[in-house]
């Protein structure tokens, strides 16, 4: 498998707010090539558990041979997905964590898998699919779909404002099969000269139906809460989103765990990449970083 070099997003931030120690107990959600939880082990190390949890069985083989490096912590890894973060920990024989890691972005090797299909950069086969053993793929979707439907999509999940003729275009010129079918679609649907020039034509579209096919704003707010309830006593929370959507569930699910007076806000705004991180790592631009703390019984 193709191993790029991976650059987790606001590395530094995520430590600083987590202030880990040996011993801890710690869960990355969205464990990808375990570039954050790589330093996380590190740090919980002597007699530490990772719980690190996936729901690509490439991330998950990948990132267990890099996290093997790290001595004195337990490795605990699933293949599943964050919303069962308590079952995983039931299953690490766990009964609570120190910290949670939820990082919802993308990395560079499903990014640049061509036989993904997740994007419109590369050919390959209209899949998007992290978890390709199940689920429906984006060339299904898109060839079985009604007007309305894509519509919904392409306007609800990537802000397109040409959602409807795009949808019209995928009807008309359906099946489609390959990522550069698509790219076509929406490149006849959007005129020249009402092209935003500040990115690709496809990118909305290309997300929105990425984000359709995996479910990912699928009851992500209460996934979320779930998930922090696992934290113990002085625990605490970080989630990285990328789009608006993902950003919005967040912060009315901290928002929602805070009124219970259980947990504090730790930083009531985001907090985004510093200058330098996001010329250094272009993927970073867009991150915004919450963070949720469990108050002491």
């Amino acid at each position: 498998m193709y191993e790029p070099i991976h650059v987790p997003v606001m590395l530094r931030e995520v430590l600083e707010a987590f202030g880990l120690r040996p011993g801890m107990a710690v869960v990355d959600g969205t464990l990808g090539l375990a570039g954050h939880s790589l330093e996380m082990a590190k740090q919980i190390s002597p007699c530490g558990t990772l719980v690190g949890i996936d729901w690509d069985t490439e991330m998950l083989e990948v990132a267990g041979k890099r996290l093997e490096q790290v001595q004195g912590v337990e490795l605990r890894l699933f293949h599943s997905d964050y919303r069962r973060v308590f079952e995983c920990l039931r299953d690490a024989s766990l009964r609570g964590a120190d910290a949670i890691l939820l990082d919802l972005g993308l990395n560079n090797a499903q990014i640049d898998d061509a036989t993904r299909g997740i994007s419109f950069k590369q050919s390959g086969p209209l899949d998007m699919r992290m978890d390709r053993s199940k689920g429906q793929s984006s060339s299904s979707f898109l060839n079985s779909a009604g007007l309305s439907e894509i519509e919904r999509v392409l306007r609800e999940y990537g802000d397109e404002r040409w959602a409807r003729r795009i949808a019209e275009v995928i009807i008309d010129r359906r099946p489609l099969e390959t990522t550069e079918d698509l790219v076509d679609c929406v490149l006849a649907a959007v005129p020249p000269a009402k092209r935003d020039k500040r990115i690709h034509p496809a990118t909305r579209t290309f997300q929105a139906v990425r984000i359709h096919v995996n479910q990912e704003l699928e009851g992500l707010q209460d996934a979320i809460e779930g998930a922090a309830l696992c934290l113990n006593p002085g625990g605490r929370m970080a989630v990285l989103s990328y789009h608006s959507g993902e950003d919005r569930a967040v912060k009315r699910a901290f928002r929602a765990l805070s009124d219970t007076k259980d947990f504090i806000l730790l930083n009531k705004k985001p907090s985004v990449p510093g200058e330098q991180e996001q010329r250094d790592n272009p993927k970073s631009r867009s991150a915004k970083l919450r963070l949720i703390e469990r108050k002491q019984s």
